[in-house]
């Protein structure tokens, strides 16, 4: 027990008549004692013989002392214990091992009778939600200083609820998305899963417009066999439509791409599951971000669209350096790739892409290409391209290229173009028989393409289709033959977890024609293709390339990937038909700069042995700007 005492001596004082005179008077002791935990402690302090002002002074600053010291160490002394209360739960029936793994509570622990009471209050609700709909509590008593005793009734606890619906409100396959026993007139649900499975319907009959729809229960009834009927009844609300549109942080935004790529459209039913999605595609495209979920704002006769977006910097530079043994004189050889996007300057949407590559064996490649989406507004775009190929001192092919495009929906579209080639040789003497000759083609363009595309900095495209068919004629000095090019590019990138990925891609073309020109070839060969050769450098009438990584994310900005690629063509004009295989590793890096990747890669043909001076290295640069 806890407690003090205070001894206090001090001599009586007494008024003085004459109050300038100084009066002395004798020691004595003033005594402060206490005792805490049966330990006596005593202080004495002698107060000596001064002055009548000096006295009175003292013994007040004595006394303020003592009472300071004995206000601090009462508040010391009167410290409680926090006192840990229990609580035991009894019901009219056992209660089974299952039912408190649900209710994960049968002995527990709390700071205070609020908290313990709140907790009795709440266990009727989970019970309920178990089954037990007539779960009630019956009395809470305290058995000891620090245990309370719950008492509930449990009653008859229902397995599965019968739900009654109308055929107007609901189909059979809405139904049988939460149920697996749907007839005519009824579904049954397990009564556990019963809220979860309505509240999922619930989020269906929304997706038409009914942002306000909601599910009610009625008429619930109790069966013999321990289940439950019941009535689902539908109150659709109003239903919405996005009638406007607005555009927070970056108002200059193209809109068709909202409307065209994205697919969010006025007049079209509310939903918001799906406008969460479509402002995750907004977000993949290169010149913008999103910086939050879209809202809508519901008024009497009108439901409005916000979109938050900001605009990124999409410019892009590649740059690429090659280095390779030359096969002739046994040096090391540099080549070069340089690529400059200038994407939505404008704010248009619109893409510019100069293309120019070189290598030592002084072969040229350059390409310009001009997009220009959603004109005037519409799902049509324009799209024109310029190449020009030289190889040294052999021939040179330009080809020119304009079509139409047309978005089908936000993740295909199509296009109609022309297409005319003009190829010359540079060839200082004729050679008899020789497969390279002038000539000029004109083709019609027809493609489809199919993009999907993921959440992803380092690789934001899922899947990728592109079919292409030219159809026209090649034109000689003598001579005019039909053709048709069949291009075909699939990939798609198989997501194991969220770090370990599989990307496999196949680039197949074909060109059919009564007989074949070296200058009108296909060109293949390089980092772009089949990794391990160089670029450009293996000519094919008909090819087929499967390129694979195995691909390992460290983290959103690193990551390491295998290099396996396997390709087959044929060549018409020597007869040649060969396999060749390429193995490697690659790894990428996200810098301040831009995106660095490294490749190392070792080609062969079928027929030859390993040579590691076939092993190709390539540094990349992808850079905004």
């Amino acid at each position: 027990m806890y407690y003090t005492y205070l001894n206090i001596k001090y001599p009586f004082l007494r008024a003085c008549k004459n109050r300038n005179k100084n009066r002395t008077i004798k020691p004595s002791l003033i005594n402060f004692a206490y005792t805490f935990n049966n330990l006596h402690f005593r202080y004495e302090k002698p107060v000596w013989n001064v002055s009548f002002t000096d006295e009175i002074s003292a013994h007040l600053r004595q006394i303020f002392c003592i009472f300071l010291h004995l206000n601090i160490y009462t508040c010391f002394f009167s410290e409680t214990k926090a006192q840990v209360l229990h609580l035991t739960i009894e019901a009219e029936q056992t209660i089974s091992e299952q039912t408190k793994d649900s209710l994960q509570l049968i002995q527990k622990n709390f700071k205070d009778y609020a908290s313990l009471k709140k907790e009795t209050d709440n266990i009727p609700v989970r019970l309920q939600q178990l089954g037990f709909i007539d779960c009630t509590l019956e009395s809470l008593e305290k058995s000891n200083d620090s245990t309370y005793v719950a008492s509930y009734f449990f009653g008859k606890r229902h397995r599965s609820i019968k739900i009654y619906y109308s055929e107007e409100d609901f189909t059979e396959r809405e139904l049988s998305t939460i149920s697996s026993t749907v007839t005519d007139n009824y579904f049954i649900l397990p009564f556990e899963t019963a809220e979860m499975s309505l509240q999922k319907l619930n989020n269906l009959k929304t997706v038409n417009g009914n942002a306000f729809a909601k599910l009610n229960l009625t008429n619930i009834a109790k069966e013999k066999d321990q289940s439950l009927k019941a009535l689902l009844i539908l109150d659709k609300g109003q239903k919405r439509t996005v009638d406007s549109i607005t555009l927070r942080g970056y108002e200059k935004f193209p809109i068709s791409y909202l409307k065209y790529f994205a697919g969010v459209k006025q007049g079209k039913p509310f939903n918001q599951e799906k406008l969460v999605a479509q402002n995750g595609i907004v977000n993949n495209l290169p010149f913008v971000k999103t910086l939050k979920a879209p809202e809508a704002l519901f008024r009497k006769d009108s439901t409005i669209v916000y979109f938050y977006l900001e605009k990124k910097n999409a410019n892009l530079f590649d740059g690429v350096l090659g280095f390779a043994t030359s096969e002739e004189t046994n040096k090391l050889e540099l080549n070069g790739y340089l690529n400059l996007e200038l994407n939505n300057n404008l704010n248009f949407g619109e893409q510019l892409l100069i293309n120019y590559k070189a290598d030592g064996d002084e072969q040229r490649n350059f390409r310009i290409k001009a997009k220009l989406p959603y004109l005037l507004k519409s799902p049509f775009g324009l799209e024109m391209e310029l190449k020009i190929f030289k190889r040294d001192s052999t021939f040179i092919t330009t080809d020119q290229q304009a079509r139409i495009t047309y978005q089908i929906n936000p993740a295909s579209g199509s296009y109609l173009g022309y297409k005319g080639y003009e190829s010359n040789n540079l060839l200082a003497e004729a050679i008899v028989g020789s497969p390279i000759e002038d000539f000029k083609s004109q083709f019609l363009l027809v493609g489809v393409g199919y993009t999907k595309l993921q959440s992803n900095i380092l690789f934001p495209f899922k899947s990728n289709i592109a079919l292409n068919t030219e159809i026209g004629s090649r034109d000689l000095k003598d001579s005019k033959d039909n053709q048709v090019k069949l291009l075909t590019t699939v990939n798609h990138i198989f997501n194991l977890n969220l770090k370990n990925s599989i990307f496999i891609q196949n680039d197949t073309r074909l060109l059919i024609s009564d007989n074949y020109l070296a200058n009108e070839l296909f060109r293949f060969g390089g980092i772009t293709s089949i990794r391990g050769f160089d670029e450009n450098s293996i000519d094919a009438s008909l090819l087929t390339v499967f390129n694979t990584e195995y691909r390992y994310q460290f983290n959103e900005g690193l990551y390491l990937h295998s290099i396996i690629d396997i390709g087959y063509f044929e060549n018409e004009t020597i007869s040649l038909k060969e396999k060749l295989y390429s193995y490697g590793i690659g790894i990428g890096l996200q810098t301040k700069a831009g995106l660095l990747k490294l490749n190392i890669a070792n080609g062969n043909s079928e027929n030859q042995s390993f040579n590691f001076s076939n092993t190709k290295i390539h540094l990349v640069l992808s850079s905004r700007f």
